[in-house]
């Protein structure tokens, strides 16, 4: 197998590539379900108090493609019968990925609608697109959508900070490095939850979904709220609170829609990652799923009354910041073992999707009741020289039944930038938005509790 020389100009130890890569576990778990009716998006916004020069910015795109490699890939032609699918790595791209809107009263929601139903093509290198907005006075908006098959959200957003470091000028754009895990006691107590079927947010649609080509097939919702205050003696994270609103929210919805309580799961990614430009591209989070639920069954009902009680809720954050700290510290395969077996390359690709899928239909009974991706402190400037420095960030995730809901969340500038994506088969507009608000109320609840458990 022939292989790519190494970049010269970025030094930083890279091995040759070879120019095809068979799909990981995730890659190829995410194709088998691909859908014209669900596409399979995610959309990163970066807000600009100016507006870039549109030869500097597109050059400084394609040179951040070539800096990152990984994302300039297409799928290779495939047979049913082949052991995987495979990434054909081009070294540059098929096409040029970055557009420009002029400015007009609806230019972003057209541009949103599109990021939620197109998905760039994974026949053409790079599968991304990358749109700039000409909003309100001298602002603009970069909107990037990214094929969730080919990489997450913050490999994305990776791409997009080492385009702002070569626009502005810079020759590197170097970022921060996480923590090692650490080791925590495993909370105990919750075993009667894990084969408990989980909670489904109650569906609320009055007309049904429009099939028409080109329709999104989610809805969304961006909110910017105050960044809450961490408290020193709290164990709590902002994700843990995070966690609680969103499962508060769920259980006051249903209760409101006649729908009986069940455990409330929720799907997190975990990304361990270095932010630097040695960040692996692709999709390269795990998942785990956090119990939301109370030690104390009694408590539920002071977590669901009109007025939930604040030592309940409190007490809530204490087990879920528990539970967070033990699924965060243990190794796991990024989709689980079972996954891992599905996608092992002893049967044709052709006959693994099939089985694939109809595992999918048997366990969705069991699927958890949302997805909340927190990538935290955006660790970029995303300094753009003239066209200023990001004021806010948002990215959401696909919002693919039979969960049917995605919380997205990151701060900017001490501010939170929370993203609700809903499918349409879920929820319709006015539910969705509904539902935003329900949501911005539980996690007002999340603050100013005592620490003590």
């Amino acid at each position: 197998m022939t292989a790519l020389p190494a970049d010269p100009r970025v030094g930083r130890g890279r091995v040759p590539l070879p120019t095809r890569l068979a799909f990981p576990t995730v890659d190829e778990v995410s194709r088998h379900f691909l859908s014209d009716d669900e596409p399979e998006t995610v959309h990163i916004e970066v807000h600009l108090p100016g507006r870039p020069e549109p030869r500097r910015l597109r050059e400084a795109f394609h040179r951040a493609l070539l800096l990152h490699s990984r994302i300039l890939v297409r799928q290779a032609p495939h047979r049913w019968y082949r052991r995987s699918y495979e990434w054909e790595l081009t070294g540059t791209p098929d096409v040029d990925p970055v557009t420009f809107a002029g400015p007009g009263p609806d230019a972003l929601a057209r541009a949103r609608a599109r990021a939620l139903a197109l998905c760039p093509p994974l026949s053409q290198s790079p599968p991304v697109r990358l749109e700039v907005v000409a909003v309100d006075g001298a602002r603009s908006v970069l909107l990037l959508t990214v094929h969730h098959t080919a990489l997450d959200a913050p490999a994305a957003l990776r791409v997009l900070a080492t385009t702002a470091a070569l626009y502005g000028g810079e020759s590197t754009a170097a970022g921060r490095i996480p923590s090692p895990r650490g080791a925590y006691d495993v909370p105990q107590g919750d075993g009667r939850m894990r084969w408990a079927r989980p909670a489904r947010l109650a569906a609320y649609t009055v007309a049904a979904r429009p099939q028409r080509a080109g329709t999104a097939a989610n809805g969304m919702l961006l909110r910017e709220l105050p960044l809450p205050q961490p408290d020193p003696a709290a164990p709590w994270t902002v994700n843990d609170r995070l966690l609680v609103a969103a499962a508060l929210m769920v259980g006051r919805w249903n209760r409101s829609h006649g729908r009986s309580g069940r455990p409330v799961r929720i799907t997190m990614p975990v990304d361990e990652r270095s932010r630097d430009l040695a960040m692996p591209i692709g999709n390269g989070t795990r998942l785990v799923e956090v119990p939301v639920t109370p030690q104390d069954r009694s408590d539920t009902e002071l977590l669901l009354a009109r007025r939930p009680d604040p030592a309940a809720v409190a007490r809530l954050l204490h087990t879920t910041a528990r539970r967070t700290r033990v699924l965060k510290s243990q190794s796991r395969a990024q989709l689980g073992g079972g996954a891992s077996l599905l996608t092992a390359p002893v049967l044709p690709v052709g006959v693994r999707g099939a089985l694939t899928r109809g595992v999918r239909r048997a366990v969705a009974p069991w699927t958890s009741t949302l997805l909340l991706s927190n990538i935290g402190r955006v660790p970029y400037p995303l300094d753009f020289g003239d066209a200023g420095r990001a004021r806010a960030v948002w990215f959401s995730a696909p919002a693919r039944m039979p969960r049917g809901l995605s919380l997205a969340a990151a701060s900017t500038g001490g501010r939170l930038h929370l993203t609700l994506r809903w499918s349409h088969d879920l929820l319709d507009d006015a539910a969705g938005a509904a539902l935003a608000r329900l949501f911005e109320e539980c996690l007002s609840l999340t603050y100013g509790l005592r620490s003590e458990p």
